[in-house]
């Protein structure tokens, strides 16, 4: 387990028990990590709180809608105002609705595909464009973000939510690119299938999880905690040489042919 004591991080995205930003900050809390974790809106709010009164060490905790500019900002003073400045960025959000993954793809409408990509894509320039003069005041930081295999391979039902995570690692690029002369890394972990909130929109779901057990490596499907793991070492200084990598957390399943 990387060691995280003195590190301040930022984690968007906490849902309930079983979203992966929660697996990763109750991680990085593990590895003694101070954190502020953001929350979407006053329906997960005491969600939120319940979760965080858990961690060993108290965490602020702030609401803020990503597709809003003021709320962004807004949220950067209140971590700038606790924690001075910043060592780490979890990005951990995602959305299309619920047509837009059940209709065939060519159906999608333009609201749909421009809501999917503002708040599952934009938001992480935004956020990451907040949290860089922070990170500064520490020398620099790490940027982390999920994604899906779905980016780059046909899933069914996965639709527009796919080329959102396509436009996400293009994403993660060229911040590494632009972000890379300030100390600042950004990667992103490509996630095996996990039930979480989200999956649970998608149809056939369950089929997917056999699928991965028949044909992934591990004959298995991954773990929250194992994403949490990898996120820890991602955002810790033992990879402080790696940035703009797509990291595979999958169970193997990504190298598989036949």
């Amino acid at each position: 387990m990387s060691d995280l004591r003195t590190k301040n991080g930022l984690v968007i995205g906490v849902a309930n028990k079983r979203s992966l930003a929660w697996e990763i900050a109750r991680a990085a809390d593990k590895a003694g990590a101070k954190l502020t974790l953001s929350y979407a809106n006053e329906r997960f709010r005491d969600k939120a709180y319940k979760l965080a009164e858990s961690l060993s060490q108290p965490a602020q905790l702030v609401a803020c809608d990503v597709t809003s500019d003021d709320e962004i900002k807004t949220l950067y003073k209140e971590v700038e105002a606790e924690h001075g400045g910043l060592d780490f960025l979890v990005h951990s959000v995602a959305f299309a609705s619920r047509e837009a993954i059940s209709e065939p793809f060519l159906q999608t409408t333009r609201h749909d595909f421009l809501q999917s990509l503002d708040i599952s894509t934009y938001s992480l320039i935004a956020l990451a464009r907040g949290a860089a003069p922070l990170m500064d005041k520490r020398g620099g930081g790490s940027i982390l973000t999920l994604t899906y295999i779905g980016s780059t391979r046909v899933f069914p039902h996965y639709n527009v939510m796919g080329v959102s995570k396509a436009a996400l690692e293009a994403t993660v690029r060229y911040l590494s690119s632009d972000l890379g002369p300030r100390n600042i890394r950004a990667n992103a972990i490509s996630a095996g299938p996990i039930k979480t909130l989200s999956a649970s929109g998608i149809s056939g779901f369950t089929g997917i999880l056999q699928h991965y057990r028949e044909r992934a490596p591990l004959r298995r499907t991954v773990d929250g905690s194992e994403i949490a793991d990898a996120a820890v070492f991602l955002l810790g200084s033992g990879s402080r040489g790696v940035t703009g990598e797509i990291f595979m957390v999958d169970a193997g399943y990504h190298i598989t042919g036949m």
